[in-house]
């Protein structure tokens, strides 16, 4: 089946409102089917004394066979004069829901599959609003099994009314209502006898009018960062930024920018393994490049062309969820996202919206959203990542929501959410309100001790010296009668049990805990010294905000990346530990922390 001018076509409804009889009847009456297959069929049903169903010709899957009901995405095809068409059967049971959301995440155009005895049911409008969710637009409406209301109008005409009221709440419409007989094939290749005073298209004809999906190669460049390669054999000093690149084209010579980082650089080489030199590469292809300075690029940026429009950056994203986790979607828990190759810690903080799939309506001031809501929610990320609006590019504005190892969330970015606010500065602010001080205020104690409190952080690459560094100052300020303390990362999981250490061995909350003891620490009037590893820009201002109100000096050690954050001091890497203690004491001499007697 060429690809070239192929049509996806995702088919959704509720269980057993008949999707899999129409596609069925599609490829019967479009004679896609292979020769024999259909008396094939008809024969084994005359065999095992059950009457014939379109639906058996997609029976493939032994759970389909065995349960009656469609848990995994079926996928076939068929050709018309005018193009290529792939169908994928979605699961309509509400048990396999994600797997819906796999079946329709790439398609062009979706039909939505209604039972005219039954009418409008949970999942037909929990399916509306994920393919809403998902971006599609173009969307029909198949009012099937019009055989069993005798093919009357006015059960057409109050579906239509009904199901366009929900359409229009989440966005949608539309692009015609059919009704249709799977079984009797009316409506389904050509017209019908049975439905005269229907004037619309056929499902055939109305697939003929779909357009497909802008190619992905004409949009900007977005390669999320996978990760990082250095080879060090025979002399080969390449650095290799690897990914799949999601959308756009990109050439040998081309600026480019990763983002949140901020880095910049420009194409040097386009690396593939095995393959020919190249000097221009585009959607969709895994490949990597070697840049003309030697940036740091991080595993989960977003590579893009300074020429064009960049992806947004945020921490506060404004989106749409559908929820599948056994546990409801709740405030103060954290939670996993992945967007891209970026992941990171995630919290709700307000739910704007709640659809009630069951009615009609929207349900305001919910606190939770429970398994199968869909909700309009503001999230925060621990830290900034790249992402597109699910309008621009659906590749980056697309996400999941891990839950106890579990995909439990999917949804859409939708708009970039007031950063003037933060669950930080909300904590930061709760905690310092409630502060309980004692009789003993900043000055008096920096006058017995000799010394102002402060927070002393020494960052950059592994294996340039800075720890070595941070300990002999604690103990040069220790010689000099200061009191001073180190303390190393790895301290923090010290002690606890084997489920809390896979708790506390995450980074974000290193950083938080690190953050809150130098507040403590600095507020009893001690020099605080600790060293982090290759902390970004993020974690140098959220361990700031976590000082706050007392202040942080950031030493960095090696190669300084920060294009924002302006360091206290840069010192070489494997500098003299003599010199690189002296020049921090100097520092903390014209700071104002130490005394110039010290020295």
């Amino acid at each position: 089946m060429e690809t070239n001018n192929l049509l996806k076509i995702v088919i959704v409804g509720h269980v057993d409102h008949g999707k899999s009889t129409i596609i069925g009847r599609l490829l019967a009456d479009t004679g896609s089917l292979p020769n024999g297959k259909l008396e094939q069929v008809k024969e084994n049903c005359r065999r095992n004394s059950k009457p014939f169903e379109y639906a058996f010709l997609l029976d493939a899957l032994k759970n389909e066979q065995r349960q009656g009901i469609t848990i995994d995405m079926a996928r076939c095809f068929f050709k018309t004069p005018r193009r290529n068409y792939m169908i994928i059967d979605a699961p309509g049971h509400i048990e396999f829901l994600k797997n819906m959301v796999t079946g329709a995440a790439r398609a062009d155009a979706a039909l939505l599959v209604i039972d005219a005895h039954e009418g409008i049911q949970e999942n037909s409008k929990r399916h509306g609003y994920i393919l809403s969710m998902l971006g599609i637009r173009q969307v029909a409406v198949i009012i099937n099994k019009f055989d069993l209301a005798d093919y009357k109008k006015e059960v057409y005409e109050n579906i239509v009314s009904d199901y366009s009221e929900f359409l229009s709440n989440i966005g949608v419409t539309a692009t015609s209502f059919i009704p249709a007989s799977g079984r009797f094939g009316d409506n389904i290749v050509g017209g019908s006898e049975n439905i005269p005073w229907f004037k619309g298209p056929s499902v055939l004809e109305q697939l003929e009018t779909f357009e497909l999906k802008p190619n992905n190669a004409e949009k900007a460049f977005r390669m999320p960062v996978q990760d990082i390669y250095k080879f060090t054999e025979q002399d080969d000093e390449r650095r290799i930024v690897a990914g799949s690149i999601e959308t756009g084209g990109i050439k040998v010579g081309d600026e480019v920018a990763f983002l949140p980082s901020g880095k910049e650089s420009v194409i040097k080489s386009i690396e593939g393994f095995n393959n020919p030199p190249r000097n221009e590469i585009g959607a969709p292809h895994a490949t990597g490049f070697t840049l003309t300075t030697q940036i740091y690029a991080n595993p989960g940026d977003i590579m893009c062309k300074k020429s064009e429009t960049p992806p947004l950056v945020g921490a506060r994203l404004k989106v749409n969820i559908f929820w599948m986790g056994r546990a409801p979607f709740i405030k103060g828990r954290k939670y996993r996202l992945k967007l891209a190759a970026a992941r990171a810690n995630a919290e709700l903080v307000e739910i704007l919206n709640v659809l009630d799939a069951s009615e009609l309506t929207s349900v305001k001031g919910k606190q939770q959203l429970d398994r199968h809501d869909v909700g309009e929610c503001v999230i925060e990320t621990s830290k900034p990542i790249a992402f597109d609006l699910i309008s621009d590019i659906e590749n980056t504005g697309r996400f999941v929501i891990i839950d106890n190892y579990e995909i439990a969330g999917g949804g859409i970015v939708t708009g970039k959410a007031d950063e003037d606010k933060s669950l930080l500065r909300e904590h930061i602010e709760k905690r310092e309100y409630s502060w309980e001080r004692g009789f003993i205020d900043a000055a008096s104690r920096a006058a017995r001790n000799h010394h102002r409190g402060k927070f002393v952080l020494f960052t950059g690459d592994k294996g340039t010296g800075k720890r070595e560094i941070a300990k002999t100052l604690e103990q040069r300020l220790f010689n000099l009668h200061l009191n001073s303390y180190f303390l190393g990362m790895t301290n923090l999981i010290g002690g606890l049990d084997s489920d809390m250490k896979t708790v506390f061995q995450d980074r974000d909350e290193h950083i938080r805990r690190i953050g809150e003891l130098a507040r403590i620490m600095t507020d009893a009037g001690l020099i605080f010294i600790t060293a982090v590893d290759d902390a970004d820009e993020y974690d140098l201002e959220k361990l700031k905000l976590l000082n706050y109100p007392n202040e942080i000096l950031v030493v960095n050690v090696g190669e300084n990346y920060f294009t924002k954050f302006k360091t206290d001091l840069n010192l070489p890497a494997n500098h003299s530990i003599e010199e690189a203690t002296a020049k921090t004491m100097q520092l903390l001499t014209e700071s104002d922390i130490i005394p110039t007697y010290c020295i």
